[in-house]
């Protein structure tokens, strides 16, 4: 099974809006640009909400059917271990294997010893093509990679062939996340790393580094754009190169950007460099579709907007509780934040206009959106108030769902407008 070389994970919390995303991919099929969906949900995520991946395969299976989409499609378990990889082998064929908890962790020397030897013919000045500058490589600085990058490397082989002897080793994707990192990987670090990789035997086909700057909950990059800009490009000069170089890494290898939703400032000079280099992308989109699902409802005033309300306002009373497992990813100012008695005296527009992402629209009010953005659970909790919410709204929130995926990630990323 070999991924596409363009895709997007479309996360879909409460399993409502596959149509309306497949919808999005076939309206950018028809304008020039194949991407492929990847359905994706995390462990955490089925937990907060009751699901299990079973639902979310139901969800892609039927939307597929519905839209008669003839080309490729997958299922992610998202950001998994060897504790919670089993309740989602029978129903994924694409594995977010998330390793940087591994990072800096010990390994045995038998293995340290192995790299530094395959490694040691690299020694000396590396110049990668297209890399922005070179590299001087001395044992010592293998070394120290290898007892920073190999612990994730060893998990994920372990993760990799786990899945591979339940599946078979052609029936899934497997990608390796890197991404939960406080540090950026060098270039050099990378090249190291997909050699570790193909060592330890793991067809990586997408890989998510961390970059510079913060990525955070549906919400713009916050960072040196002409420093990422740099990392992206040496990062697709260097996968191109490890290809070439590395038996067991495949050809299709492609960089995978995570909490890519929103990200604006980004996507032109994503396009830019991955048409440049003729490279494939993997872009992770999955809370924008839960956000839309409230703009929705607050746009449909009455009971949906009494919904929208009452979610921020039980949100605003346990942020501290909703934040904690995003501490990384949200910035939230508090004096920002409207109170509830003040966001109960909204009218829909208002409602609407601090959340949705129009980064033009004077009333946007990013605390607000990345609070809301972590505050799922809260809707979870409401149970068939808020899926009853979504059933009966279910044309206006589709509207919004379809409509922003398209025009706010895919026409830019994709198709270059």
């Amino acid at each position: 099974m070999r991924i596409e070389k363009y895709s997007i994970g479309i996360g879909d919390r409460f399993g409502h809006q596959g149509v309306a995303q497949l919808s999005a991919l076939v309206k950018a099929k028809a304008e020039g640009a194949n991407v492929v969906p990847v359905w994706n949900k995390s462990n955490r995520e089925h937990s907060l909400i009751g699901s299990m991946p079973v639902n979310a395969r139901n969800e892609a299976d039927n939307a597929v059917a519905e839209l008669g989409w003839k080309d490729a499609y997958y299922l992610d378990a998202d950001h998994i271990g060897l504790k919670t990889v089993d309740k989602f082998i029978e129903h994924c064929n694409f594995y977010t294997i998330d390793v940087a908890d591994f990072i800096g962790q010990p390994v045995a020397q038998e293995k340290i010893d192995a790299f530094v030897a395959a490694a040691s013919k690299f020694i000396g000045t590396l110049a990668i093509p297209g890399v922005s500058k070179s590299f001087e490589v001395t044992k010592e600085v293998i070394e120290d990679i290898a007892k920073k990058y190999l612990g994730p490397i060893v998990e994920a082989s372990k993760i990799y062939q786990h899945v591979a002897a339940a599946k078979g080793a052609d029936n899934f994707v497997t990608e390796v996340s890197l991404d939960e990192n406080e540090e950026p990987q060098t270039p050099e670090e990378m090249f190291f790393i997909l050699l570790g990789l193909s060592l330890e035997n793991v067809p990586v086909q997408t890989i998510a580094p961390k970059f510079t700057g913060r990525f955070n909950k549906g919400v713009d990059y916050v960072g040196d754009l002409s420093k990422f800009v740099v990392e992206f490009e040496d990062d697709v000069a260097v996968i191109a190169y490890a290809v070439k170089l590395f038996t067991n890494i495949p050809d299709n290898l492609k960089l995978s950007v995570h909490s890519g939703s929103d990200k604006f400032s980004l996507y032109k000079p994503i396009h830019d460099i991955i048409k440049k280099h003729n490279a494939g992308l993997h872009l992770k989109t999955a809370g924008t579709t839960w956000l839309e699902e409230v703009i929705g409802l607050a746009e449909a005033g009455g009971d949906g907007l009494e919904v929208a309300k009452e979610i921020y306002a039980k949100s605003f009373s346990r942020i501290e509780e909703l934040t904690a497992p995003y501490a990384t990813v949200v910035d939230i100012d508090m004096k920002a934040l409207p109170t509830p008695e003040v966001v109960n005296s909204w009218t829909s527009e208002q409602f609407v206009n601090a959340l949705r992402h129009e980064q033009s629209c004077p009333e946007l009010n990013l605390s607000f959106r990345q609070l809301v953005h972590v505050s799922f659970k809260i809707a979870a909790e409401l149970g068939k108030k808020y899926t009853d919410a979504l059933e009966k709204h279910s044309e206006i929130t589709a509207k919004n769902v379809s409509e922003n995926l398209y025009k706010r990630h895919i026409c830019p990323l994709f198709l270059g407008k």
